[in-house]
């Protein structure tokens, strides 16, 4: 049972669901079914035609005879060797039985000698005597039943009936040796249905085939070849579906490859510096408490450094993995900016910068706080670090019917403009040196760009190198998801 059980699920799994097979099957079923109906059409047509040219030729036989018995007047006993002598022929050539029967339903003639003198009454008779002849096939017993009407030649009133039953065994006999010739050429057609439904499935899943092998060589690692199938319309389409999730994933492999390699590197640099700066204390032998003092600061410096790399690298995880799950409530927008320059205007103040909030109107508008603080804070702060001393940072607020606007300008250092398009990029730093000096990692601007996409907003920037920097961000006032 066990054994039974483990073969019907390999077929379940492997054969009954497979493209082949069905491919096969349904070939197969094209060339079994329309076999089995035209073998059964053209059966039923010859037996159809067969019957009705046999019933065709008796009832022309029986006219002729009817005609001969009333014109001699067989039925008032006027008997006719002639006329007994056709009707036996008639029985013979159909090997079949002629009865003729008077106005009293009673049987004159039978050709079989079973049931002359009885009467006989049935519906196909009673009919023929209305003058309406009759034909019955009966397949089950195999015979044909005709019936014809004996009028009077001066009269025309019907004064007898002929009874004519005749088998049909010879249709039969005929029916079983082209039912048997029917048999051997659907045979033939099936058995090469058969096998072009073997090698039409088997050729016509091989591009999927391809596909499929394409498609396991991811797992293994990704391939420098893309995917061109085009048998048919639908393998087109898979192959430009795969293609473009082949890309993607290259490009995705290659920004995560990229991040680790620059997370590795931005971590690593302040532990240098730390192992530098804790070898030469080590190295020395009498260290002056000033000299101490000095490295001790440095030390704390990058410590602060390696502690801020942290932060913004944990931020930008915890937004991607928070990305469906926003905390979305309405809230002051005026309020909110208020909030953000209150804390970040002492900041500006040690570089003697100005910061300066003007709101157009009031805005309310559903957001999830936290994180657009985040990208309001770290614009607000890049504006203030990469700023000249004595400088300004202009923040505004406005709105629309749909949106509302924020935008963030400086009288900072500016980017350069081959640089603009990358300023979004994780650890992408116009200015490596000077952007170390201030403390910059190079993930504000990311983690700000997401925090707005994450809203189903925008953000732009304008900037002239040393002249400033605007940014702009716009977000519906009514989130959608």
């Amino acid at each position: 049972m066990v054994i039974i059980s483990g073969v019907r699920k390999y077929f379940k799994k492997n054969i009954f669901k497979s493209l082949r097979f069905r491919i096969i099957l349904l070939l197969l079923a094209a060339g079994i079914i329309p076999c089995l109906i035209m073998k059964a059409v053209i059966l039923n047509s010859y037996e159809k035609r067969a019957v009705e040219v046999r019933t065709a030729d008796i009832q022309n036989q029986c006219t002729i005879l009817c005609n001969q018995l009333s014109g001699i007047d067989y039925l008032n006993g006027i008997t006719s060797e002639v006329i007994k002598t056709e009707l036996t022929q008639l029985t013979n050539i159909y090997n079949g039985r002629v009865m003729v029967i008077d106005s009293d339903y009673e049987i004159e003639e039978d050709t079989y000698n079973l049931d002359k003198g009885k009467t006989i009454i049935s519906e196909d008779v009673i009919k023929c005597f209305q003058g309406k002849s009759t034909s019955h096939y009966d397949a089950a017993n195999r015979y044909i039943e005709v019936t014809a009407p004996i009028t009077d030649t001066e009269t025309d009133a019907v004064k007898g009936v002929m009874l004519v039953s005749v088998s049909t065994d010879s249709i039969a006999d005929s029916m079983t040796i082209l039912e048997g010739n029917a048999n051997v050429v659907a045979v033939i057609i099936i058995v090469t249905m058969a096998v072009l439904a073997f090698f039409a499935g088997v050729v016509m899943v091989k591009p999927f085939k391809r596909i499929t092998d394409s498609i396991g060589a991811v797992t293994e690692g990704y391939d420098d070849n893309y995917l061109h199938e085009n048998a048919y319309t639908e393998t087109v389409l898979l192959s430009e579906a795969f293609n473009k999730m082949l890309g993607r994933m290259k490009v995705l492999d290659d920004s995560r490859q990229e991040f680790v390699s620059n997370v590795s590197h931005e971590l690593k640099t302040p532990l240098t510096s730390m192992k530098v700066l804790a070898d030469s204390l080590l190295s020395q032998e009498e260290v002056p408490a000033e000299l101490y003092q000095e490295f001790m600061g440095d030390l704390s410096e990058e410590i602060e450094r390696e502690n801020k790399i942290i932060n913004d690298l944990l931020s930008l995880v915890k937004m991607d993995k928070t990305a469906t799950t926003l905390n979305i409530k309405s809230e002051n927008i005026n309020e909110l900016v208020e909030r953000i320059l209150k804390r970040l205007r002492p900041i500006a103040a040690n570089r003697n910068v100005e910061v300066v909030f003007e709101s157009f109107r009031p805005v309310n508008a559903e957001v999830d706080e936290m994180k657009l603080s985040l990208a309001i804070s770290n614009l607000v702060e890049n504006a203030v670090k990469y700023n000249h001393d004595g400088g300004w940072v202009h923040v505004s607020l406005n709105a629309d019917h749909k949106y509302f606007y924020v935008e963030v300008a400086d009288s900072g250092i500016g980017i350069p403009e081959d640089s603009v398009e990358h300023i979004f990029e994780r650890f992408y730093r116009v200015d490596k040196s000077h952007s170390r000096e201030i403390g910059g990692t190079g993930l504000g601007l990311s983690i700000a760009r997401n925090a707005v996409v994450m809203h189903r907003g925008a953000v732009k920037v304008f900037s002239q190198e040393g002249e400033g920097t605007t940014f702009t961000i716009r977000i519906p006032l009514t989130y959608v998801s």
